[in-house]
């Protein structure tokens, strides 16, 4: 479904992401881990769209989308949730969800009165889905209003609201309380339930990675380092003196 072929990045001397070819099956969950600093966030961004390669392609359904800005390659059915959460702060938490409804079922619609006729089904929509994240008693609160972690959780429920294909997920249980990280792991795992989903996870907790990913892709210094099965990958010598000198891979997270 999606693939980058030789991805890259340049900014003046500096290579980020260095000839990264890669391909995402549906069904299946890859985590891309490394050290600090490995180009992680970059390659997202490229994928996304909010960053134009130096060289390479990105292709989704064999279709070359490397010149589509951002929103296009969002309505081909990419989806990101960001590393800092991406809200529409004076929003409530209900209308936050409802506007992501309205994007992805009214696009290309342009009558008036067809799209305040839709507006109930929006509105139950966006319900359904902060039920999935445990926010129905906050859908009136101002997005601003929330803690960290109910920030995160309404991020991902607007994502799920474009109902993508491919879901990249970009640390999404950073700056979360340990009592709040399983209700994120349980709606990713729901996802890859999906079959006909790709998802693509950044994480440093390597407990995480451990429980949800099919396949472990490594970047260190802009370049793929490994790329394979879980256990393979995190018991590779390489890829933990890329992480920690000696130490193993686990303590490096």
């Amino acid at each position: 479904m999606l693939e980058t072929r030789d991805l890259t990045i340049r900014f003046g001397g500096h290579v980020a992401v260095d000839r990264v070819s890669c391909r995402f099956a549906p069904g299946t969950l890859t985590a891309i881990v490394g050290p600090n600093g490995a180009g992680k966030t970059t390659y997202f961004n490229l994928i996304s769209g909010q960053l134009r390669a130096s060289a390479g392609r990105v292709l989704l359904d064999g279709a070359d989308i490397t010149a589509l800005p951002a929103p296009l390659r969002t309505r081909r059915g990419l989806g990101r949730a960001f590393q800092l959460t991406q809200l529409f702060p004076r929003l409530t938490v209900l209308e936050n969800v409802r506007l992501a409804v309205q994007a992805r079922r009214a696009a290309g619609r342009l009558h008036l009165a067809s799209i305040w006729s839709d507006h109930r089904d929006w509105t139950v929509r966006a319900e359904e889905l902060l039920a999935l994240v445990r926010l129905t008693d906050k859908r009136d609160a101002l997005a601003a209003a929330l803690p960290h972690g109910d920030q995160r959780k309404l991020e991902v429920a607007i994502l799920m609201a474009l109902e993508p294909r491919v879901y990249m997920f970009d640390e999404p249980t950073a700056g979360m309380s340990v009592d709040e990280v399983p209700v994120i792991l349980e709606l990713i795992r729901a996802l890859k339930g999906e079959r006909d989903k790709t998802i693509l996870l950044v994480e440093h907790k390597m407990d995480v990675v451990r429980e949800l990913a099919d396949r472990i892709v490594v970047l260190h210094n802009g370049r793929l380092m490994a790329d394979g099965a879980p256990a393979e990958v995190i018991a590779s010598p390489v890829v933990q003196q890329a992480y920690l000198g000696r130490a193993p891979l686990e303590e490096a997270a």
